[in-house]
C-alpha cells in the first residue's frame, strides 16, 4: 500500500467533467451537496413530527404525507462520494483523526469557528436555493454568469474574512 498518493489534479478535473457532463445527459440536471441534506433533515423531522412536515409547504414536497425523502437519487451519490474518500483515505495511508489548526488557537476553539463558519455557509446556501457544488459547477458548467459572479463574491468573502483570521494560522 503506498501512501500520500494523491490524483493528478488535471486528470480529476477531467474526470469531474465527464461525471457532469453525464449527470446532464443522463439525469438531466446537474449534481450537488444541499439537496440530499435537505432531505436527510425532513427524514429526521419526519420521524420527530410528521404532522409538522405535512403542514409546511416546503418541507411537504420533500416527504410528505407517505413520500419518503431519503427515496432519491442525491442521497446514494452523497453516500457514494463520502464511501469513495473514506476508501481512497484508507488505500493511501491518509485516514488518520485529526484537526487541522494553527499554533495560536485550540482545538477547541478551531471546532468552534468550523461550527460557526459551517452554520454560516449552511443559512446561505438556503438563502442562495442551492450549495456551491451546485452554483460553481453546474451553472459554471453551462456558463451561467450568475454563477460566476456568486463563486467570485464567495472567494472575495473568503479572502476578506482570512485577513482577520490569519494570524490564528501563523
Amino acid at each position: 500500500m503506498k501512501k500520500n498518493i494523491y490524483s493528478n489534479p488535471y486528470l480529476a478535473g477531467v474526470g469531474l467533467g465527464i461525471v457532469m457532463l453525464l449527470a446532464f445527459t443522463i439525469i438531466g440536471t446537474g449534481l450537488g451537496a444541499s439537496g440530499a441534506m435537505m432531505r436527510t433533515v425532513v427524514a429526521v423531522e419526519k420521524v420527530v413530527s410528521q404532522e409538522h412536515v405535512d403542514n409546511n409547504f416546503y418541507l411537504a414536497k420533500y416527504g410528505g404525507g407517505d413520500k419518503n425523502p431519503l427515496d432519491f437519487w442525491l442521497i446514494f451519490a452523497i453516500l457514494g462520494t463520502f464511501a469513495g474518500g473514506l476508501i481512497s483515505g484508507a488505500l493511501s495511508g491518509r485516514l488518520k483523526k485529526e484537526t487541522n489548526k494553527g499554533p495560536r488557537i485550540s482545538i477547541k476553539k478551531r471546532w468552534v469557528f468550523a461550527f460557526i463558519g459551517g452554520a454560516l455557509f449552511g443559512i446561505g446556501t438556503k438563502l442562495a436555493r442551492g450549495c456551491t457544488s451546485s452554483v460553481a459547477l453546474c451553472g459554471g458548467a453551462t456558463l451561467d454568469l450568475g454563477s460566476w459572479i456568486i463563486m467570485l463574491c464567495i472567494f472575495a468573502g473568503a479572502y476578506m474574512t482570512a485577513y482577520f483570521v490569519r494570524k490564528l494560522w501563523i
